[in-house]
């Protein structure tokens, strides 16, 4: 089948589009911009794209009019804290005046849960835009959901972010709204299984996980999967503005994106039935087993570090045109130089490690390898099974490849070091022969924070000798 897809570069989009093609169907991704959507070529030839802004003046010349079915999963929550009602009403509108003239039968709309009399601004948008795709001329699927739990999304980065930094919290009271999560893996079942399906058309469904629970709940359980100790005191006197400015100033949020969220989190957001889950026969995972996935990052697409739990590179390869390291609550060093010889550059970085060593302060990474020994790790032992060859799943140091190119010039690996938190390691060549060097760290709470500023002065000579060293061709 045809599926136009939508808001494809978004969260949701991005870990939606593989299951699509994973069942075989065409999908046509709707963007404003083709090049800023972070896929690989081989991903690139199996889809195709339409470059559309939404909010601009409609122009149906050359929209595709065969498509079967589409996804609407546009949101303007993050951009404005005044006007992104009005933007998502336009928006839909726009959307319907285009697919008018299509032959679409389908399309699916990811919206929030909206159980109240008295909604949000977010949530009142989100029915508003419903109403406005009933009056499209195709069938229509909503599909409400609460907080999705997985790495990466912005209530979830928040939660972590809030237990990652903060042992002890005084809290707002809206921590005692109740909320049912649900998993990022069982949003995208529900998205993909409720395609097509006539029983399900003209109908809004609620989707959650089996848990309910308040939001002080699900930062306790956050801290017990993680095993962090976490104390929460509620106070009555912190207002919307002052919750606004906490979460922005101690996460990674947006402050727009935060007035927002702290808006929709005094209104409980709770399913009201399961009739879409017995509909499809998907039977949704608890909150904890969803932190453990989020971390793991086991059956999740798009997530990188899916694949330090593999040994087998065959794994690794049906799912490498999904790489998307991580940027929420992560530290980063990142260093660049333009270099003369690409390929013999490239031939520099495909014999990082082993008794190559890494090409700067190696007495360094030596000690770093004794000590990782010294409490368990897997130290610099393995070494590396090729000289100059390296495939994605192999062992490297103690690093593991994720992912390896030499035709698109990147190497990409992951921390199997015992360090308080997760890293990767990134080199690649641009088309303006810039090599870029970049080491990631998301860190697990004020430990692994402490870590990574410790070790500053040690990462500004390494990695800035290190790609110094790897340019070198002469």
């Amino acid at each position: 089948m045809k599926i136009l897809l939508t808001g494809a570069n978004g969260y949701i989009g991005l870990r939606l589009l593989p299951s699509l093609l994973e069942k075989g169907h065409e999908v046509i991704c709707c963007v404003r911009d083709k090049n800023r959507i972070p896929l690989d070529p081989e991903t690139r030839k199996r889809i195709s794209f339409y470059e559309v802004d939404f909010l601009k003046e409609v122009d149906t010349t050359d929209f595709p009019k065969d498509i079967d079915a589409a996804y609407y999963l546009i949101h303007s929550m993050s951009a404005s804290t005044n006007d992104f009602d009005e933007l998502e009403a336009k928006a839909a509108k726009n959307f319907n005046k285009y697919l008018a003239e299509a032959s679409v039968k389908h399309v699916v709309y990811l919206s929030g849960i909206v159980n109240e009399d008295s909604l949000s601004k977010h949530l009142s948008s989100r029915k508003k835009v419903e109403e406005i795709l009933y009056e499209g001329n195709y069938n229509l699927t909503v599909l409400r959901a609460g907080i999705v739990v997985g790495s990466g999304s912005s209530s979830f980065e928040i939660i972590r972010d809030l237990c990652e930094k903060l042992p002890i919290m005084v809290t707002p009271k809206w921590l005692k709204t109740r909320i049912q999560p649900i998993a990022i893996r069982d949003v995208i079942s529900f998205l993909s299984e409720v395609l097509l399906k006539e029983v399900c058309y003209n109908q809004s469904f609620d989707i959650g996980g089996p848990d309910v629970l308040t939001y002080k709940q699900m930062l306790l359980k956050y801290a017990k999967v993680r095993k962090l100790k976490l104390w929460i005191i509620s106070v009555p006197v912190m207002s919307p503005r002052l919750s606004s400015y906490w979460l922005y100033f101690v996460t990674s949020t947006t402050y727009k994106l935060a007035v927002n969220l702290v808006d929709s989190m005094r209104h409980e957001v709770v399913a009201r039935d399961n009739k879409l889950q017995e509909i499809l026969n998907i039977q949704p995972i608890t909150y904890e087993e969803a932190i453990k996935n989020a971390f793991i990052k086991i059956e999740q697409n798009l997530v990188i570090s899916s694949w330090k739990d593999s040994l087998v590179a065959g794994r690794l390869s049906n799912l490498k045109g999904y790489i998307q390291v991580p940027t929420f609550g992560c530290l980063k060093d990142e260093q660049s130089i333009e270099v003369k010889n690409p390929e013999a550059v490239l031939e520099n970085i495909w014999s990082i490690g082993g008794t190559r060593g890494w090409y700067y302060g190696n007495w360094l990474w030596k000690v770093r390898g004794f000590m990782d020994q010294l409490v368990g790790g897997v130290g610099l032992r393995r070494g590396r099974t090729h000289p100059n060859k390296i495939y994605a799943g192999d062992s490297l140091d103690f690093w593991r490849v994720l992912y390896a190119d030499k035709e698109e010039k990147r190497l990409l690996l992951f921390a199997e070091m015992r360090v308080p938190g997760e890293a990767w390691l990134d080199f690649c060549i641009d088309e303006n022969n810039v090599l870029h060097q970049t080491a990631t760290f998301r860190p697990k709470g004020l430990l692994g924070r402490l870590y990574w500023y410790t070790m500053l002065p040690f990462h500004y000579f390494i990695f800035s000798g290190m790609i110094n060293n790897i340019a070198k061709t002469e």
